[in-house]
């Protein structure tokens, strides 16, 4: 069967979606992940656009083997110039140049004619190939483009170099048959189309990315760009397990394959929800709590006599644990070892030390520790790694009275440092109480509680967004004590804040 190229965007597109901010250590710890998964092309970045993403991808580019890591550029020199210099040492180098074709954006956005666009487009994929064999060319917004005007870029592109042309449904506009159709004229009015693979880039305004990025393939494409649960600008992008699993389950429609380990899907998907911060919804497809759950009776009775009456996908095929082992307090340490290994997780030994001892600690207070239980444990440790300032100690006073606070914070050089406030409830008390010993300005836009598990001695895990001179940081938190857990967010976030802050001298 021929291959169809997963092109992986999260760390670039992915990173685009309001409400996410991603350190360089972040970043190459999902780019480690998403070459677990067999990904072809990582977009580690758009190296231009800040300091800290020229470092994320040059990082990246150092540390993977494997994939083919790309960086994002203009149609500009500039551009071009630190996309190289970000990239140079991976071992399979790619730079991605775009450009607006569509009338609207050319007119409004870039105020250049259709020939100035052709031009630019053309000398710049020429000046990208001089650093790089592998040259990737975008006319942006081709869906809502003059087809014959997508025609004659794609064209100059490839005779100025490129190998491969990428058609974006930038504003998810368009409907399957319609880009699907849209493909097959580009291979059929391209004369040099031959000399290129054909990738698609759709985003899901209309909820149609998959759909449209389907059809694509249908048509001849043979990259499909995408993201892990579908994350993204706006309403996101197609998302990589639904298009990954939609061709491995349909072969008998699609007749192609992907080079996707698939059972590291939802450690993937796992991963990347708990360091963006934007929970899966439990109904989402492949990855959500529910996709292998099962209410109704006649729906039970049917997955007990045989799965395939219910499950076109086995959830093991994904990496759904399947394993019924039940972990407490009396629980050893290999068993949590093998517990973790089905989970997804690799650890170090001195990570493992750590999170097998709040493991420990864990099962105290519950009875029986869960699959979801070990998820948010492992990632509350990995959270827990590098911090500025650590929660110490936490008392809390409230009920028909004023509302109290006192924390104790270990400081950057290992000093205790105390402080109490009031607030208007126990939370809001923690806070202030929390700000007056950091003292970074900045506002909580976002505050969510969720419970990990089922029951009344569940985890509860706390997402918060701060926003600070206009970035927002994400932090999450979990304990089976919800204020703990609200108290352990914010001094992720803050933490996240102050190590940017660092990061940049200031």
């Amino acid at each position: 069967m021929e291959k169809v190229i997963i092109f992986d965007t999260t760390l670039r597109d992915g990173e685009q979606a309001a409400g996410t901010t991603l350190n360089k250590e972040e970043k190459l710890e999902i780019a480690r992940q998403l070459e677990k998964l067999g990904v072809d092309v990582i977009e580690a970045g758009f190296p231009v656009s800040s300091p800290g993403d020229f470092d994320a991808v040059k990082l990246i580019s150092r540390q993977l083997k494997e994939p083919v890591v790309c960086a994002l550029a203009r149609a500009n020199s500039k551009d071009i110039d630190k996309a190289w210099e970000a990239v140079k040492q991976a071992r399979s180098p790619r730079i991605h140049v775009f450009i607006s074709a569509s009338q609207i954006q050319m007119a409004h956005q870039l105020h250049k004619s259709p020939e100035e666009v052709l031009q630019l487009a053309s000398s710049m994929v020429a000046y990208a190939k001089r650093y790089v064999h592998d040259v990737e060319f975008s006319p942006m917004d081709a869906s809502r483009a003059d087809p014959v005007f997508v025609y004659r870029i794609c064209e100059q592109a490839i005779k100025s170099g490129a190998t491969t042309i990428n058609i974006p449904d930038t504003v998810g506009y368009a409907m399957p048959e319609e880009f699907g159709g849209f493909i097959s004229d580009i291979c059929e009015n391209v004369p040099s189309i031959g000399r290129a693979i054909i990738s698609v880039h759709c985003h899901n305004d209309l909820g149609l990315a998959v759909a449209n990025s389907l059809a694509a393939v249908n048509a001849g494409a043979r990259q499909v760009e995408c993201t892990i649960n579908g994350i993204g600008e706006r309403a996101g992008n197609a998302s990589l397990e639904e298009i990954v699993m939609s061709i491995t389950t349909r072969q008998d429609l699609y007749k192609v394959e992907t080079g996707i380990k698939t059972e590291q899907i939802y450690r993937a998907s796992r991963l990347v929800s708990e360091i963006t911060g934007f929970p899966v919804q439990p109904n989402k497809a492949i990855v959500g709590v529910n996709a292998f759950r099962h209410q109704s009776g006649i729906h039970q009775d049917g997955v007990i006599k045989m799965p395939k009456t219910y499950e076109i996908i086995e959830p093991q095929k994904v990496g759904v644990p399947s394993s019924s082992l039940v972990l407490g307090k009396l629980s050893g340490r290999h068993a949590f070892k093998e517990r973790l290994a089905e989970l997804g997780f690799t650890l170090s030994e001195e990570d493992f030390s750590r999170a097998f001892a709040a493991f420990k600690e864990l099962a105290d207070k519950k009875r029986i520790v869960t699959d979801r239980d070990i998820e948010s444990l492992v990632a509350e440790e990995k959270r827990t790694i590098v911090e500025v300032y650590h929660l110490d100690r936490l008392q809390v006073t409230c009920g028909a009275g004023i509302p109290t606070a006192a924390v104790v914070l270990s400081g950057p050089e290992g000093e205790k440092l105390a402080d109490a406030a009031l607030g208007t409830g126990p939370v809001d008390a923690v806070y202030k109480a929390i700000n007056r010993i950091v003292k970074v300005p900045n506002s909580l836009t976002e505050f969510t509680v969720k419970s990990v598990t089922e029951g009344i001695d569940a985890m509860g895990e706390v997402l918060i967004r701060v926003e600070s001179e206009g970035i927002s940081y994400t932090g999450r938190g979990a304990d089976t004590d919800i204020i703990t857990a609200s108290a352990k967010a914010y001094m992720n976030a803050l933490n996240r804040l102050l190590a940017e802050r660092n990061s940049k001298g200031e």
